[in-house]
């Protein structure tokens, strides 16, 4: 497939863009850089930065994620340091403003409980009639969590609070607005002294939003995996590492302390709930209506050794190489979505990848390091036995929980952590498409001596031998009767747009960038610049939550699209426009 692509930092004049009957020209301030743009032959769509909101805080994940309120034209952000969320009035997207902030901490909840200093925000949705709900786990993040209410149409009141499970990652509410639902992650403690279950709590919502200070307790149900313990444990799900008890000190429920629910995305009815279990590679499926988990199936894993699966496995080799490879890569994916085609309902997943590192436990090391510290070796009739050095697998991070020969003296298979892709699955675990290679192929022939550069700073193959550009952020939108996914890179930075109409046949769009790659942030910090100046200049750094406006709601008259970028501390509104041809 041959594109049209500016180059990373000498960047040419943008291509000329006129927009359908329903997308309306709006008025832009300039950006500070031209943003970095990869389209193919055949685009239809990209899009184009309008307006930032930044807060200046560098890598404290102070712009997370990204929800918006169609009938006040607000987009609602996450400040997790400041267990907050910011409401911006984005009426003119060039100069989103602050309006308020709604703060979590001092909401007493249903079950007599209060949010405590050093409290967490993690996550935000806003139903239509501004019912803002707020997932916010314990400043002891092993205990209990909550979900906070408040008013998102008016001026960010607490409308009340309920106790959730523990680390509450992420919520939604259901296409109904009858329903929350929040995926309660169960990390462990950092030390890995505790690790409570992980479980989905479902919460019955009222019809009128000011009966949110209504909600008792019992209003709230939670899915757990008890019914998954031991041998009913489908194959191939990962339950790995210590043993360790929960806070009661039970050693009860192996399977559902090692589970930890991610992210979730509810079907057109309703009625079911799709959660990612990222370290797991797995997705659970739920009965919302009962709140009970029905199913949990393994993702399986991708084969680097097949043509078009390739990845560049080393940051030591000088080059970017995408080739293939004798290992395997989990898909263990972050955000999930999903949409209708005919009857049928599609699950999009951006396949992070994502290790444990707990106490004295951890699961990766670098393939050239098997074999030392009481590590088995590779065996030596592996295809990968003779690519060891640092240009070849040898600085490849792979997992030391999966690939053992049966009986334990050396690794079989090497697997690494991260599908470096976006997929599209059945909703029985059937993988529809795979982007495969594309990522990193398009973003080497877009970035140059930036490909799989880190966020924090500007490097070449920074990322290679971990997990490339790391798509993590994902949503889904519909323009001029197509459907497009739209997934974000964290590490690269930047969006990918995949036209995903026909699951089967989805193709690759165009891939933008706001940021400026010849800023290396750590390297300037470490040399006395200043952070705001710094950052101002940057761009864009660590897309991490994503959320897609259609024409009718958006305050351009256009689909628009916003970015939270947590290394940046900033949110990006853009334009979603059409492409002319030349």
């Amino acid at each position: 497939m041959s594109r049209r692509t500016r180059p990373l930092f000498a960047l040419g004049a943008a291509a000329a863009l006129t927009l359908p009957l329903a997308l309306s020209a709006s008025a832009a301030s300039p950006a500070p850089f031209d943003p970095v743009e990869h389209l193919a032959d055949d685009a239809r769509i990209t899009i184009d930065p309008i307006g930032t909101y930044s807060t200046g805080v560098f890598d404290e994940s102070a712009q997370e994620i990204v929800a918006y309120h169609a009938l006040t034209r607000r987009m609602f952000t996450v400040d997790a340091a400041a267990a907050q969320v910011r409401a911006l009035d984005v009426r003119r997207p060039e100069s989103p403003t602050e309006l308020f902030a709604v703060q979590t901490t001092g909401v007493q909840a249903a079950d007599g409980s209060v949010v405590p200093e050093g409290a967490v925000a993690n996550s935000v949705a806003v139903r239509p009639d501004g019912l803002g709900v707020i997932a916010v786990e314990s400043d002891v993040k092993t205990d209990l969590g909550w979900l906070v209410f408040f008013d998102a149409a008016g001026r960010g009141a607490a409308l009340g609070a309920v106790r959730v499970g523990s680390l509450p990652d992420m919520v939604t509410i259901t296409p109904d607005g009858r329903t929350a639902v929040v995926a309660n992650e169960g990390e462990p403690a950092d030390d890995f002294s505790v690790d409570p279950e992980g479980s989905v709590s479902v919460v019955d919502l009222p019809v009128l939003k000011r009966k949110a200070s209504s909600l008792r307790q019992k209003d709230v149900a939670t899915a757990d995996f008890h019914a998954f313990e031991g041998a009913n444990l489908p194959d191939g799900v990962r339950v790995f590492g210590p043993d360790v008890a929960d806070a009661s000190g039970s050693l009860e429920h192996r399977v559902s302390r090692n589970l930890e629910p991610e992210y979730v995305t509810v079907d057109s009815r309703s009625r079911t709930a799709y959660v990612t279990l990222q370290e797991a590679n797995a997705i659970a499926v739920v009965d919302l209506k009962r709140a009970k988990v029905t199913d949990v199936w393994s993702l399986g894993a991708k084969d680097h050794s097949v043509v078009g699966q390739g990845i560049d496995p080393s940051d030591r080799d000088d080059v970017a190489d995408v080739r293939t490879v004798p290992v395997k890569g989990l898909y263990m994916p972050d955000t999930i979505s999903s949409y209708q085609v005919g009857r049928e309902t599609y699950l999009v997943t951006a396949n992070e990848g994502d290790a444990r590192e707990w106490g004295d436990y951890v699961e990766p090391a670098r393939v050239k390091d098997l074999g030392d510290d009481g590590l088995a070796p590779v065996c030596a009739d592996s295809p990968a036995a003779a690519l060891l050095d640092d240009a070849d697998l040898g600085r490849l991070n792979v997992t030391t929980a999966s690939g053992l020969r049966a009986d334990g003296s050396c690794y079989e298979e090497l697997y690494a952590m991260g599908g470096r892709s976006f997929s599209i699955w059945s909703t029985d675990g059937e993988l529809v498409f795979d982007s495969g290679e594309q990522l990193e192929e398009v973003t080497a022939a877009a970035l140059g001596d930036a490909f799989n550069t880190n966020h924090s700073e500007t490097g070449f193959e920074g990322r290679s031998d971990d997990k490339g550009p790391e798509p993590e952020a994902l949503t889904l939108g519909e323009v001029s009767g197509r459907t497009y996914a739209f997934v974000g890179l964290e590490r690269a930075s930047g969006v990918m747009i995949f036209d995903v109409t026909s699951p089967r046949r989805t193709e690759f769009v165009s891939y933008v960038s706001n940021r400026d790659y010849s800023v290396s942030v750590e390297d300037a910090l470490d040399d006395g610049a200043d952070v705001g100046e710094t950052l101002a200049a940057a761009g864009d750094l660590g897309p991490e939550g994503i959320t897609f406006v259609p024409w009718y709601a958006s305050p351009t008259w256009q689909p628009m699209l916003a970015v939270a970028n947590e290394v940046s501390g900033t949110t990006t509104l853009y334009d979603v426009e059409r492409v002319t041809r030349r």
